[in-house]
């Protein structure tokens, strides 16, 4: 049988192509060798922010009962029923009449043929949406049984906590973490090779954030550089001084790397470079007909950037157009407090010697902050010299619904003055976004 579309991986790129692809009237076939729902559902996410909707409840009953320390035992019992209930709607979604979903790892043939558990299939375009895994540094001992990785930590149910954890990387997985875990009792040390934590944050936020999560008891080490691991132990230079810490578990969280082993990508002439599938505007490949979305082309590597990368490949085989800006992509750190952002910082207007106006406004002064007892934060809203919004950069609970609401603007180019006759609910911690547009 030959069909319109076939996806090779069911992350939130290939899965939500493929039942927007049959919902549009095309025949799809899907492949997938792990659990469907990708790393997002399975190793990423969604069991992330399970873990930190936890930590959040402990922080609130810590104000009670200064003692309490959770049952890690129920948290990652809870962690597996979330997941396991999104992955069988997955699976619900892949049992649409016009959708074929074979488990099994699936290779390149030709251009317009695939091969798996040695059967050919063919169809008239294809998606890679394979993703990423974690990427190890070569760094002298990393094979040590006390080294874990995100997936790891998420996928393998823990009876006990940790009670010293050592995270290599101070990104969005080493933040998420080292706030989880800080806040389940852990006593989390952070080891990073670069001046600040969160490079892709506005750099006066990223700041701010470190300094708050010290204050929770995290350590820092910044602008270390990891020479080896003995065991349980890290050893680093740091400022010209040799440093060893120890701990009971050693995260290893340095970002990356895409997942194209055994994808046959070379035989068929398709490009990568630093390993990710090289494409064009429309996510394609070198290849007509071949398309690559998500963590593994390494453009946006955010589900739903894959989602959206998706949908808009689908568009185009179905000859639709579409408005979705791939350049206005808002992100979210789901820390303690939440760290989210979309288009651009001060510090890349600096970069770009870019003329912008930055107001800025604080959870402090905003009543339903106060109500909540969350008035740690700071809003950052940004405009061109034509009062364009051409950025936000939150610190403070609930950032990413702020952020959501700029990136809706910033979609239909709207100016501050406009977001300043824009009626905001009161009392909410949207007030914040309000009071920074009605600064002069």
């Amino acid at each position: 049988m030959n069909y319109d579309l076939c996806i090779i991986g069911s992350g939130p790129g290939g899965y939500r192509a493929a039942d927007y692809a049959a919902k549009n009237g095309l025949k799809v076939l899907i492949f997938e060798d792990r659990n469907p729902g990708g790393t997002c559902l399975n190793r990423g996410c969604i069991p992330t922010k399970t873990l930190c909707h936890d930590a959040d409840v402990v922080d609130v009953l810590r104000k009670s009962v200064p003692s309490i320390t959770p049952v890690i035992g129920k948290v990652y019992e809870r962690l597996n029923g979330v997941v396991s209930q999104l992955r069988t709607g997955v699976e619900s979604i892949m049992s649409h009449q016009n959708i074929t979903f074979v488990r099994a790892h699936a290779a390149l043939k030709e251009a317009h043929t695939v091969v798996a558990n040695g059967e050919e299939y063919s169809a008239d375009n294809i998606i890679i949406a394979t993703g990423a895994l974690p990427k190890l540094p070569p760094i002298d001992g990393i094979d040590s049984p006390k080294v874990v990785t995100s997936d790891d930590l998420l996928t393998s149910s823990l009876t006990d906590l940790p009670s010293r954890l050592i995270i290599i990387g101070a990104g969005v997985v080493g933040m998420e973490f080292a706030s989880v875990f800080s806040r389940f009792g852990c006593k989390v040390t952070v080891v990073e090779f670069l001046k600040e934590c969160l490079p892709a944050v506005d750099s006066d936020i990223a700041k701010r954030m470190r300094r708050q999560m010290e204050k929770q008891g995290v350590e820092f080490f910044m602008q270390a550089a990891v020479k080896s691991i003995d065991g349980s132990k890290v050893n680093f230079e740091r400022k010209g001084k040799e440093n060893t810490i120890e701990a009971d578990k050693i995260l290893v969280a340095t970002g990356r790397r895409p997942n194209i082993e055994g994808l046959n990508l070379e035989t068929l002439g398709v490009d990568t470079e630093r390993g990710f599938v090289v494409v064009d505007d429309n996510y394609m490949t070198g290849v007509a007909g071949i398309y690559a979305i998500g963590d593994v082309n390494g453009r946006q590597m955010l589900a739903h950037a894959a989602t959206m990368q998706g949908i808009h490949v689908v568009n185009k085989i179905l000859g639709k157009t579409d408005s979705i800006r791939f350049d206005v992509m808002p992100a979210a750190v789901f820390s303690y407090p939440e760290v989210a952002f979309v288009g651009k910082s001060e510090d890349d207007c600096r970069a770009e010697d870019l003329e912008c106006r930055c107001r800025k406004a604080f959870y402090r002064a905003n009543g339903k902050a106060l109500a909540m007892d969350e008035t740690e934060g700071l809003l950052k809203l940004l405009s061109d010299s034509s009062d364009r919004i051409i950025g936000c950069h939150v610190y403070g609970v609930h950032a990413a619904d702020i952020v959501q609401e700029v990136a809706v603007l910033m979609n239909y180019n709207a100016t501050v003055a406009q977001l300043r006759d824009i009626v905001h609910i009161h009392p909410t911690l949207s007030e914040i976004l309000q009071s920074a547009a009605e600064m002069p």
